[in-house]
């Protein structure tokens, strides 16, 4: 019977090892698999490249190789297989007849001849020795041409007003009060379009319908309507009539201005200027179907749908079309009027807490995030939520990005510099195999100049400002979507200022990033965690501390908003599980690496017995800032729960450690 147990058991060990073992080489070869389809998409190394000259050529034959569209994939951690833009659907759109080629052509010398004079008066300024002081003035009339050359120019302008690695500071300040109101086409020709989109009149349908558009901007505008069969009160967005053939026309001839250009980008920039012509042509055409933007409301409705603090507005898809847009009417107060918020009886902090917690979910958790949040687009609900509105301009972040977005946070926290400027490659900021060691001190500089302001003086335009004269002044390229993070953080913290000019960003943000830390499940940032606590094989008890302490802010901030206040169940639900860390599965995750990684096991035991002592006061400190967070008894229950899974695994590692060993 004796023998009998021992082979089963034997045989048990034997098959958890198999088992393990597949599981580890079908991992890797996901791994291999991913490594080898990278190499296999990615732009060639260039890294030992010696002279500038070198490193353009091999660029541009790299580039030769790879489109545009495909180097913006491969940045991304995408592949999107149908995509509104590519260069040879915009090119075919606009040579399909031969009354669209003469009006290219004319389109063509009105833009080369506007541009070119404005450039000319810029080759003068120089010329002559006066090009810096009249800058102001230059930058205005910039800001002016771009108004009047049309739709697509106003659109480029307010890209580059935040892109630092293509127009210096000066002119991107003015570029930042460029409006894209422009005159309301007639409501008989807005009502005819809802009409052909609904199938049927509009008196069938709405009730009531302002008679004068509520805002009107260059690619639509927009009414506000009562719903006949309910009386719910929406806003009807309508795309301006024939402004999809504009756009397309400019698109082409941006992107012919943009292949004589290549040279100078590749060597300012690190890439081709197409590929800058790209990323803009995608989100402008997704800008201007309102289908995709129907589908980003309803992804952000499901992001935010347990979280009782983020109002967003309800689409009525039966009502929708490409070209109509028909969503819930958002009847809240400008977050620009600090005293009609607080005439409500909502607290300023607790509101502007909300405001940049949902900002930074949008950003690190969901990875889509709204990429135009002006005061406009974003309204304080007289129960305390925040409102967002128009999800035409929103931002993916894919999975990688978000983790290299953490990696480098780690790496600033950590003071790993040379790291941060490798993140800054792996993001697309810098062309792959560029040198980062020149980049390095700068990074260095703006971060410690930060770091000794504190909290207290810290702000991203300063930063930023920093930065774009780095980025200015390096062969570094902002890309697209990060552009876009960069300007909804600047606007959300200047709306924050206006509402409380004391307000600090950072002092949400950080305990925000903490709680993410100490309970997100992600194994990824169970591992993000680990080296946060641990610096040069050193445990940081001082930085456990404050993760802690910083989390528990974060709580106690977001309780003072009056939606948690809110009588509805789902409310009350998100309070309860507000006022408390839930620290379960981080505390579960740490009993269960402590006893089976032996390299954790005894950086901790040595962490408890450093300089020769026994630390036990930074763990009585660490559990006292604990102990009112943490249900001892269930957590207990829990653990002992989850011992057969414990055991499991500690039986596939021994079991696999002992067949390697043979």
């Amino acid at each position: 019977m004796e023998g009998i147990c021992t082979s089963c058991l034997y045989s048990s060990i034997t098959s958890l090892s198999i088992e393990y073992k597949n599981r580890r080489k079908l991992l890797n070869t996901v791994k291999k698999n991913r490594t080898l389809s990278t190499r296999i998409c990615a732009v060639s190394s260039v890294s030992t490249v010696q002279t500038q000259s070198e490193k353009t050529a091999l660029l541009v034959k790299d580039i030769s190789r790879t489109s545009a569209l495909e180097q913006l994939d491969i940045e991304r951690g995408v592949c999107i297989p149908f995509r509104k833009y590519s260069p040879e659907s915009v090119r075919n759109k606009v040579l399909e007849s031969r009354g669209q080629i003469f009006s290219l052509v004319g389109r063509g010398i009105e833009i080369v001849w506007s541009l070119g004079i404005y450039w000319t008066t810029l080759v003068y300024d120089y010329l002559v020795g006066r090009d810096e002081e009249v800058v102001p003035f230059r930058a205005r009339q910039l800001r002016k041409l771009l108004c009047d050359l049309g739709p697509s120019f106003i659109k480029a302008g307010q890209v580059l007003a935040n892109r630092p690695d293509i127009i210096r500071e000066d002119y991107m300040n003015e570029l930042c009060i460029l409006q894209d109101d422009v005159p309301a086409f007639p409501n008989q020709v807005a009502f005819n379009i809802i009409e052909e989109e609904l199938g049927q009149p509009l008196e069938a349908v709405f009730s009531k319908i302002s008679s004068k558009t509520i805002a009107a901007a260059s690619l639509g505008q927009v009414y506000r309507a009562t719903l006949r069969a309910s009386g719910e009160e929406v806003a009807i967005k309508v795309l301006r009539p024939q402004i999809e053939p504009i756009i397309y026309r400019d698109l082409f001839l941006f992107r012919t201005l943009a292949s004589f250009l290549n040279g100078i980008s590749l060597q300012k920039l690190g890439c081709n200027a197409e590929l800058i012509v790209d990323e803009f042509g995608e989100k402008l055409l997704e800008e201007l179907d309102y289908t995709l933007e129907a589908r980003n409301i309803e992804d952000f409705l499901e992001n935010f749908k347990d979280d009782p603090t983020v109002k967003i507005p309800r689409v009525y898809r039966q009502l929708s079309g490409s070209r109509v847009l028909v969503m819930e009417w958002i009847d809240g107060i400008r977050c620009t009027d600090p005293q009609a918020i607080r005439d409500e009886g909502i607290d300023i902090d607790g509101f502007l807490t909300v405001g940049v917690s949902a900002a930074l979910r949008q950003l690190l958790e969901f990875g889509l995030f709204h990429g135009d949040p002006h005061p406009g687009n974003i309204f304080a609900m007289r129960d305390g939520r925040i409102a967002y509105v128009d999800f035409g301009n929103v931002a993916v972040l894919s999975q990688q990005n978000k983790q290299i977005l953490i990696d480098a946070v780690v790496h600033a926290v950590n003071e790993d510099y040379a790291e941060m400027a490798n993140d800054f490659t792996r993001l697309g900021f810098l062309a792959s195999g560029t040198d980062v060691a020149p980049i390095v001190p700068a990074l260095e500089a703006i971060w410690q100049n930060s770091l000794e302001k504190g909290l207290a003086d810290f702000n991203f335009r300063s930063v930023t400002g920093k930065f774009n004269q780095l980025v200015y002044n390096y062969p570094i390229r902002i890309p697209e979507r990060f552009s876009l993070v960069i300007r909804s953080l600047l606007t959300q913290e200047g709306i924050c200022l206006t509402l409380e000019p004391g307000f600090k960003f950072l002092e949400v943000a950080y305990p925000y990033v903490a709680k993410r830390l100490l309970t997100d499940p992600n194994p990824a940032l169970r591992e993000r965690l680990i080296q946060v606590l641990f610096k040069d094989g050193l445990f940081q008890w001082k930085r456990l501390e404050n993760l802690i302490s910083l989390a528990k802010e974060n709580v106690t901030k977001l309780s003072k908003n009056p939606a948690f206040r809110g009588n509805n169940r789902g409310a009350s639900n998100h309070l309860k599980n507000e006022q408390k860390l839930d620290l379960t599965d981080t505390i579960k995750d740490g009993a269960r690496l402590f006893i089976i990684d032996e390299g954790i096991r005894r950086q901790l035991l040595l962490a408890l017995t450093e300089d020769s002592k026994l630390h036990i006061q930074e763990v009585v400190d660490v559990y006292r800032l604990l102990e009112d967070q943490v249900d001892v008894p269930s957590m207990a229950m829990e653990l002992a729960q989850d011992l057969p899974s414990v055991a499991r695994d500690i039986l596939l590692s021994w079991s696999s450690s002992v067949l390697s060993d043979r």
